[in-house]
């Protein structure tokens, strides 16, 4: 990569080292770089100062790598607000890859994923409709996935559960990844996600119940150390 790529400056909302909440790669240590600005904005959403760029701060991709190189932590995800809202979200991405990070990349699934370096681990977000933005979803990203990456669904109700059903059968998702990820909204004693789990069960689903782990060990709006 050329020095000039380095100097490139994104939004970022911020830097920091915690353990992996979701996903399948929950409960490792790694480090978030948090981009800020978002072409969606979901009902739900738990990262709303990271919507705007107004209270982030403008980093090279190379004061990025250094603030990351000092976490000694070799698995990183790339999320935001939007990653891809950021054009030069592309260079960074192949700079970590470069400086031999384990990149995790998390998208909302509304803007194309082809530009992205294929060894990133793509962890895409379908929308469904509480989150009041599933008619953004570009679901032609679905055909740049492969079995390393991961389709997570956020369910709120049984609409949701319903929605997600269709739309890994109209796509054939389990053809793309065996990682597809069910995660129940918050709520206070869980009790969703034990309803959630009777849905998948009764119904024989394969997929995995992707709890947050950062919001159970911790206060539910904290996300970590």
């Amino acid at each position: 990569m050329k020095n000039t790529d380095l100097q490139e400056t994104l939004y970022i909302s911020e830097i920091f080292h915690s353990i992996q909440g979701e996903s399948t790669y929950s409960g490792l240590p790694c480090s978030f770089i948090r981009l800020a600005g978002c072409n969606l904005n979901c009902l739900y959403c738990d990262t709303k100062y990271a919507i705007t760029t107004k209270n982030s701060k403008k980093l090279t991709i190379d004061e990025i790598i250094q603030n990351v190189k000092e976490k000694n932590c070799k698995l990183v995800e790339i999320t935001g607000g939007e990653p891809l809202a950021q054009d030069g979200v592309i260079s960074l991405s192949q700079a970590l890859i470069k400086e031999n990070f384990k990149v995790l990349f998390e998208t909302n699934g509304s803007l194309a994923i082809n530009k992205l370096p294929q060894s990133v681990i793509k962890i895409l977000d379908c929308k469904c409709p509480s989150s009041g933005e599933s008619e953004q979803m570009l679901f032609d990203n679905f055909s740049f996935l492969d079995e390393k990456d991961e389709i997570k669904f956020v369910i709120s109700d049984r609409t949701d559960y319903e929605y997600a059903v269709t739309i890994i059968n109209k796509y054939n998702l389990y053809s793309k990844t065996n990682k597809i990820l069910f995660s129940p909204i918050y709520t206070e004693e869980h009790k969703f996600a034990a309803e959630l789990v009777d849905w998948v069960l009764n119904d024989n689903l394969q997929v995995r119940i992707n709890m947050q782990l950062h919001k159970i060990l911790w206060n539910h709006e904290e996300r970590g150390r």
